[in-house]
């Protein structure tokens, strides 16, 4: 009598492995999920949020521009954050204090208070935006344009379901409903959490060998400053985009509820967007007509946008959506211009945390000339002028090099050191 031989068993520390891998890429999605969610709620009902808090139209501004400068400023925090604790519990304590400040606004009758609710808020999305290109560089060195994909269309998803659910969830309450419609989203931001707590520590590291690299001499980088400024005029359009189309879509005579359609339509076409263009960006023949198609649809839609807001608006809406296929691309070029972990979080630092601070000019001085002018115009001639800035800085970053190449010390020898840790 003769015995099959069994299949050799699978050895423990490649299925422990194969389990941590899925449970960090279930975090990474779930995490994207969160990030605009507290930023992609307030457009629809800021109209409302003005009554109930009663504020100005400039005032408003400020709250469309605060998420924005609460990502620069909290954002350069990742990194050291990182390396003292691990990314891991960085994150869930990132997401926790997020649903905390959604709470916290939803409940308050004080706009300062507000303000301090949205600080809070801003805490996951400014973390995690930073933080993410790294773990993923760090977690999926081979596969960064699929994992990149999945979280920007996590990203989106999460932004386009809050932006069409958020008016009519305030409808439905009916008064005060808006309050209901941005901090429902506190449920999905603990949900977030939980995994985080569950991701193992990457074999072989440890606090001792996971240090953050120093980004002050990023400054010296053309390359950096670059990516800064191309990342910042694309976020711009967005952050104008969700904070100021649906109360202009509205004040050009479209209701509360087809305004927030619109805006959720914007959302929904970017999901596929930035869920394929990651993979093409990773080519780097790809890239340049990427941003040039990018570029013609940023001038389509805003100038169908501005001359014919009630006819097709749709359309103008989803063309937008396809130009802001420029952020799922800056992301992938943060991980294809830095060789390393570490260079790649302290690279994704600068770039947004900068690049944040150019981008809440955007929907500041909207609010402002809105207030002063009664009009519009100021918009479509801001963003007219943030895509030629677009184009030229989107033509130097496609050049294939590096920031290691340009920054002293940052030589593969000399950062291979910083051990990465999960």
């Amino acid at each position: 009598m003769t015995r099959t031989a069994a299949a050799p068993p699978t050895t423990p520390g490649a299925a422990d492995r194969r389990r941590g891998l899925v449970l960090v890429a279930t975090a990474i999605v779930l995490t994207a999920a969160n990030l605009r969610t507290a930023v992609s709620t307030v457009g629809p009902v800021l109209e409302e949020i003005e009554r109930g808090l009663g504020v100005s139209s400039a005032a408003a501004g400020v709250l469309t521009t605060l998420p924005v400068l609460c990502f620069a400023a909290i954002g350069f925090a990742g990194p050291p954050l990182a390396a003292r604790f691990r990314d891991a519990h960085v994150l869930a304590g990132a997401l926790l204090t997020m649903a905390a400040g959604l709470v916290l606004r939803a409940v308050v009758d004080s706009f300062p208070l507000f303000l301090a609710g949205t600080v809070l808020a801003m805490v996951g999305g400014a973390l995690g935006n930073v933080l993410l290109p790294g773990l993923v560089k760090r977690w999926f060195p081979g596969r960064t344009g699929l994992l990149i994909g999945a979280y920007s269309a996590s990203m989106a998803i999460g932004g386009a379901v809050a932006a069409v659910s958020t008016a009519p969830i305030a409808a439905a309450v009916g008064e005060s409903g808006w309050r209901w419609a941005l901090g429902v989203w506190a449920v999905l931001a603990l949900a977030a959490a939980l995994p985080w707590f569950l991701v193992p520590r990457q074999p072989g590291t440890g606090r001792a060998a996971h240090r953050a690299v120093r980004m002050r001499p990023l400054a010296r980088s053309p390359l950096a400053l670059t990516m800064a400024a191309f990342f910042g005029l694309q976020a711009m359009q967005a952050y104008v985009v969700m904070g100021w189309s649906a109360q202009y879509l509205r004040d050009s005579g479209l209701s509360a509820a087809t305004a927030g359609l619109l805006l959720g339509i914007n959302s929904i076409v970017v999901i596929p967007v930035n869920a394929v263009v990651p993979s093409l960006t990773v080519r780097q023949s790809w890239q340049r007509p990427l941003l040039l198609g990018f570029m013609a649809c940023y001038a389509v839609g805003w100038t169908g946008l501005w001359l014919a807001p009630r006819t097709l608006p749709w359309l103008w809406m989803s063309v937008l959506a396809v130009g802001m296929g420029t952020f799922s691309m800056v992301l992938a070029l943060i991980g294809l211009r830095a060789r390393t972990p570490e260079t790649v979080a302290a690279l994704s630092t600068v770039t947004q945390g900068w690049g944040y601070v150019v981008a809440g000019t955007g929907p500041l001085l909207v609010g402002v000339l809105r207030g002063a002018t009664g009009g519009y115009t100021g918009m479509f001639v801001l963003v007219g002028l943030a895509t030629v800035g677009l184009t030229v800085t989107g033509w130097l970053v496609t050049r294939d090099r590096y920031v290691d190449d340009e920054v002293p010390g940052w030589s593969p020898a000399e950062v291979s050191a910083a051990s990465p840790r999960g």
